[in-house]
């Protein structure tokens, strides 16, 4: 295996999640769509909204720790190298970013305006 070819990491990632992964990449494109018409709408971030979404971020991050816990065999008692923690992280950060990035294009799509 010379070659680093993307598609196995999608193959891969067909396997493990089956038709979750596709919901996951849906959510996603969502996500930074909503958040680039919301930005551009707006002209900049609103504070209270980003706030509220870094808060749901945090459980974003756990619910991809479960998520991953789910869907794979190992759980997070058999992480035992540095390179374990450093993936969980790495998951948990994605799921805190992507929560933040999709709660907030939600929050400006739908109008909530009267609660910032």
């Amino acid at each position: 295996m010379k070659d680093l070819d993307p598609f196995v990491f999608v193959l891969v990632f067909q396997e493990m999640l089956g038709p979750v992964l596709w919901l996951l990449v849906a959510l996603a494109l969502f996500g930074l769509i909503g958040f680039a018409v919301v930005f551009l709408r707006e002209g900049s971030l609103d504070s209270r909204r980003l706030v509220r979404s870094e808060l749901m971020g945090l459980v974003g991050g756990v619910l991809a720790l479960v998520l991953a816990a789910k869907f794979t065999v190992s759980g997070f008692t058999d992480a035992g190298g540095p390179v374990d923690w450093l993936l969980i992280g790495l998951i948990w950060g994605i799921g805190l970013a992507g929560t933040t990035i999709l709660t907030y294009a939600v929050q400006g799509l739908v109008g909530c305006r009267k609660c910032g």
